[in-house]
């Protein structure tokens, strides 16, 4: 193990971990996104990204259950060797890093354009750093207990949408397969990105006390991901036209500006703002990732000095660059690539590596 000398994640722990790493900045634009490509049939694509997340977190879980008290990291120099090892620490760390950036600068986006637009980008990216600084260094079991902290705390968000049923209209998604399956594969791209933070099991299963029921922890972090994403999604489908979904960037937040309540006006921007909180986590998550990889390759126990210089050029990053909404689509299409390479392609190359590695190496015997 490369920080943790015991298991210290509970199973509920482990669970919130991945199901709150996936649910981000997905939840606000997946309903346009799949729409995009298969109308109001998108809502079946997201059916066809839980079931193949599901397939990848357990063969996630079936790899390291043969190398039960290493990270990714660990393995990667059990496997490969110290040089080749740390060259794929380094992408893992690289792909680690581009996804905290991401979030947090998409984050702050949304946050200037719907509460603060007049706040320089700078200023809330700090005020955002410091809670994600003092959760990241407390280690692990802290990043478990706030994951669970958040789930509770935001548990009510999902269904809050359901107020939005006495305007909709069901005959919205009708007909079924319209236009065949086509589009639905199509949009089965941005579905099985939607579901991105499974592989954090790569780095958190050595640190869960009771790894027998890891298979049912991913099933279940995946499912309770599905389950927001499918109701996000097809409540903006019988809210909205296809139509208009196409022209709503973030058409989660325009659903939630149509619900009022006699004693508040712009329930959305309390909702983001508490919003926030649950964004934190795939920040903190991802974060983690990062500097525990960049401590391994450096060969220290400690990832805090890795830390405090990723919080410095953040910080030192945002005073000179203030990325439009175009900067931030074209790193999301970047990140579509490395996302399917790094989660859903990996793990069965890792898979067949082993296979043959192990059988190889029977066979010399």
């Amino acid at each position: 193990m490369t920080h943790l000398s015991k298991p210290e994640l509970s199973l509920k722990q482990f669970v919130f971990i991945i199901y709150k790493t996936q649910i981000g900045i997905g939840v606000l634009t997946l309903p346009r996104e799949v729409a995009d490509p298969a109308g109001t049939d998108g809502w079946i694509a997201v059916i066809g990204g839980w079931l193949l997340a599901i397939l990848v977190s357990l063969v996630i879980i079936h790899i390291m259950q043969k190398y039960e008290k290493d990270t990714l990291y660990d393995l990667f120099t059990r496997l490969f060797g110290k040089w080749i090892g740390k060259f794929f620490s380094l992408c893992w760390i690289g792909y680690g890093a581009i996804i905290t950036w991401y979030v947090i600068f998409a984050s702050v986006y949304v946050m200037q354009v719907w509460i603060l637009p007049k706040t320089p980008n700078v200023w809330i990216i700090l005020f955002f750093l410091i809670p994600i600084y003092m959760i990241t260094k407390n280690g692990l079991n802290v990043i478990g207990r706030y994951s669970e902290f958040v789930y509770y705390f935001s548990f009510w968000m999902p269904p809050l949408l359901l107020f939005a049923l006495k305007d909709s209209h069901w005959l919205n998604l009708l007909p079924v397969l319209k236009d065949g399956w086509l589009p639905i594969f199509g949009s089965l791209k941005t579905t099985v990105l939607s579901f991105l933070g499974f592989e954090m099991a790569f780095f958190i299963y050595p640190y869960l006390k009771d790894k027998k029921k890891a298979y049912a922890g991913v099933i279940i972090a995946n499912s309770l991901s599905f389950i927001v994403y499918l109701i996000v999604t097809i409540m903006s489908f019988i809210y909205f036209s296809p139509y208009q979904l196409s022209n709503l960037k973030w058409p989660t937040l325009n659903l939630l500006k149509t619900i009022e309540f006699p004693f508040i006006e712009r329930f959305e921007i309390i909702f983001l703002a508490l919003y926030f909180v649950v964004l934190s986590v795939t920040a903190v998550t991802y974060l983690y990732l990062t500097v525990v990889g960049t401590s391994h390759v450096m060969g220290r126990k400690s990832y805090l000095g890795s830390l405090r210089i990723f919080m410095v050029i953040l910080v030192i990053f945002a005073l000179f660059y203030d990325p439009s909404f175009l900067d931030l689509d074209k790193i999301g299409e970047f990140l579509n690539v490395t996302g399917i390479l790094f989660t859903y392609v990996f793990p069965f190359l890792l898979l067949v590596y082993i296979w043959v590695h192990t059988h190889l190496g029977r066979r010399r015997l």
